[in-house]
C-alpha cells in the first residue's frame, strides 16, 4: 500500500520530481514576465547599461557613452549603418530569412544577424555563440519588433553598439574619431564608422586601413541607394 501511495504521489506531481518541475516552471514564468516588462519599459526608457558595456567598463576602468535620440544623430549614420549591417531593415520582421538561408548553406560572408537581432543581443543578453543565447535572442528580437518599431530599434542600436575600444554609441564615436557631434557626421565619416562595426577594437575610422577605406566606399554607395529608393522611410521622418 505504501509503495502504491508513493507512486501515486509521484504521478500526480507531489513527489520530488513534480516539485522540481513546478519550481522550474515558476521561475520560467517569472523570468518571462521580467523580460516582457523590460521590453515594454525600454520602449520608453533608455537602457541604463548592457552586459558588454559593463564588462568593458570593468576591463578598461571607464567607457565613453552619450545617449542621443535618433533625431540628434545624422541621417548619414543611420543610412550607413543600415547599409552596412542590414540593408533589408525596413522590409523584414526582425529576421532576414534569405540571409539565414545563405548562412546555413555557408554562403553568407557576414552572417545573418539583423540590426533587430543585434539590438536584442546587445541590450538583453551576453556575447557568445551558444544555441541558448541565440534562442533567447530570437525571442527578444520578435518582441522588440512588435513593441518598439523600427525607429526605436535603430535608435537603441546606435546608442549601445560598440564603435571603438570602450566607445559606445553614435555620439561618443563621432567625437572619438572625428571630433564632431553625431548630428554633424558627413556621409564619408558615417560610412567609416559603419565600416569598423564588425571589429571596432582593431579598426580605425579616423586613420583607416585600405580595407576600411574600401569597405566605407561600398557602404557610402549603399547608403545613397537606400536614400534614393526610399528604403529609409521606416526610420527617418
Amino acid at each position: 500500500m505504501a509503495k502504491r501511495r508513493r507512486r501515486t504521489a509521484a504521478q500526480d506531481g507531489r513527489g520530488p520530481f513534480g516539485r522540481l518541475i513546478r519550481w522550474i516552471l515558476k521561475w520560467l514564468v517569472r523570468l518571462a514576465a521580467l523580460a516582457a516588462l523590460l521590453v515594454f519599459a525600454y520602449r520608453y526608457v533608455n537602457p541604463p547599461i548592457t552586459w558588454l558595456i559593463l564588462t568593458e567598463w570593468v576591463r578598461l576602468g571607464d567607457v565613453t557613452r552619450d545617449w542621443k535620440s535618433l533625431d540628434e544623430i545624422s541621417p548619414n549614420l543611420s543610412r550607413a549603418v543600415v547599409a552596412a549591417e542590414d540593408s533589408q531593415f525596413c522590409d523584414h520582421v526582425g529576421f532576414d530569412f534569405e540571409q539565414i538561408g545563405k548562412a546555413l548553406r555557408g554562403g553568407a560572408a557576414r552572417g545573418a544577424s539583423t540590426i533587430t537581432q543585434q539590438t536584442a543581443k546587445n541590450v538583453f543578453l551576453w556575447p557568445g555563440r551558444s544555441w541558448t543565447r541565440k534562442g533567447l535572442e530570437a525571442g527578444f528580437a520578435g518582441a522588440i519588433e512588435l513593441a518598439w518599431g523600427k525607429r526605436r530599434i535603430l535608435e537603441v542600436y546606435l546608442n549601445v553598439a560598440e564603435m571603438g575600444d570602450g566607445v559606445f554609441g553614435a555620439e561618443a564615436a563621432a567625437r572619438h574619431w572625428f571630433g564632431v557631434s553625431a548630428a554633424d557626421l558627413t556621409p564619408g565619416q558615417a560610412a567609416r564608422i559603419a565600416a569598423i562595426l564588425p571589429n571596432p577594437k582593431d579598426r580605425s575610422a579616423s586613420s583607416p586601413s585600405g580595407f576600411v577605406r574600401s569597405r566605407a566606399r561600398q557602404i557610402d554607395g549603399g547608403a545613397g541607394t537606400i536614400a534614393s529608393e526610399g528604403r529609409d522611410a521606416c526610420f527617418l521622418r
